[in-house]
């Protein structure tokens, strides 16, 4: 029992020493205003794609459309198959601004996700204006009104192929108080925005709510087509984006989500629609990572609860470890640093969610973007 706690202790002193310091949540855009304007603005065009988003749409459209930005500035929304009337939403939140353009969407066709099919409708309204800059940016985002101009200073002041700001996700009811901020946590254990940051870094990072693009480095790195399937998209954009320049990524109180979570059941279906797909569909990995995230998130607990001599007092050592790493996150989301301490029945939560995320794959549900199953399930009924 010896090896295992002092496994747990080592895994926890990699994890808040050897990941570019994740957990202190430092990244962010705080010193925004600091950056400088400009020469030129360039013209920007952004593209909201939306299917059924008729209850937060307008919020997005009215906040994008009130942007200080000085440039040029239009916005395409792709009505992708909407039954609620989410196309005649955004037209009326745009009160007739010329600015806003409604794309009726189209069938997805097999080999894409329903998500960037919907961009690339947009796109290729968008590029009818040749923007220098393209924004990606969901239908359940609300911007503050120098979101925009702060992400393009930021780009240009850096000469940035692309900046994408983590919008700060909705964190009202009992599940978001008690998922959501883990969620932030987890990602930025996986991808470190220091190290996304850093150029000589492999690391690559995005969070699709809020992407800013250079359009001639974004058509250099082939544009969406030859990423089309990710599932994992705003992660594989930045990828791509990486490897013909310089990417910035960051944590935002400008960009808020509007996507309301009530219950487990809704965050368990985020989680579960990109968890195995991070896996890359590997059987092998699935149970790796549940071993893995046993000796980190919950042998710490048991040992301490449950062990005698140094193994109990390794393991509570490696519990306080880790409640420490998580305060930081919880400290944004206004929520006391206690909460850390029960970050390990949260993580076997979101084991759960990863197994359901296995299990829907399994069944030919994987990768499901409002109600339409991914490109791996086209494969799997022999759509072409």
């Amino acid at each position: 029992m010896t090896w295992l706690a002092l496994a747990t202790c080592l895994a926890w002193a990699v994890l808040l020493l050897g990941r570019g310091f994740f957990w202190l949540a430092r990244d962010d855009d705080r010193d925004a205003a600091l950056q400088p304007d400009p020469a030129r603005w360039p013209a920007v065009a952004a593209v909201v794609p939306a299917r059924d988003e008729a209850e937060t749409i307008g919020e997005t459209v009215r906040g994008l459309l009130a942007q200080d930005y000085p440039g040029p500035f239009r916005l395409v929304v792709v009505d992708d198959r909407s039954t609620d009337g989410t196309g005649e939403a955004a037209l009326a939140a745009a009160g007739g601004d010329a600015r806003l353009t409604v794309v009726r969407g189209q069938a997805r066709p097999p080999g894409w996700t329903g998500k960037l099919w919907a961009l690339e409708q947009g796109l290729a309204e968008a590029l009818k204006g040749a923007p220098d800059r393209l924004l990606f940016t969901d239908a359940d985002i609300r911007h503050a009104p120098d979101s925009l101009r702060r992400l393009v200073q930021r780009a240009e002041a850096g000469g940035l192929v692309l900046v994408s700001l983590m919008a700060r996700l909705r964190c009202a009811s009992a599940a978001e108080r008690w998922l959501i901020p883990a969620f932030i946590f987890f990602f930025q254990m996986l991808y470190p925005f220091r190290w996304s940051n850093d150029p000589s870094a492999r690391t690559a990072a995005a969070a699709g709510g809020c992407v800013l693009l250079d359009r001639a480095a974004f058509e250099r790195a082939g544009g969406l087509a030859p990423m089309r399937g990710a599932i994992i998209d705003d992660c594989a954009l930045a990828r791509r984006m990486k490897g013909v320049g310089p990417i910035w990524t960051g944590l935002t109180e400008r960009v808020e989500s509007l996507r309301p979570y009530e219950g487990a059941g809704a965050i368990r279906r985020m989680v579960a629609r990109t968890a195995y797909a991070q896996l890359g569909y590997n059987p092998a990995a699935l149970v790796g990572m549940i071993a893995a995230l046993a000796l980190v998130f919950l042998a710490p607990p048991l040992l301490a609860l449950l062990a005698a001599g140094a193994p109990r007092w390794l393991g509570l050592l490696a519990w306080v470890a880790m409640a420490v790493a998580f305060a930081p996150t919880l400290w944004r989301f206004g929520l006391s640093p206690l909460r850390g301490f029960a970050l390990p029945g949260i993580a076997a939560t979101y084991m759960a969610f990863t197994l359901d995320s296995a299990l829907a794959e399994w069944r030919g549900r994987g990768g499901m973007w409002k109600g339409e199953a991914g490109p791996r399930a086209d494969r799997a009924t022999g759509a072409h």
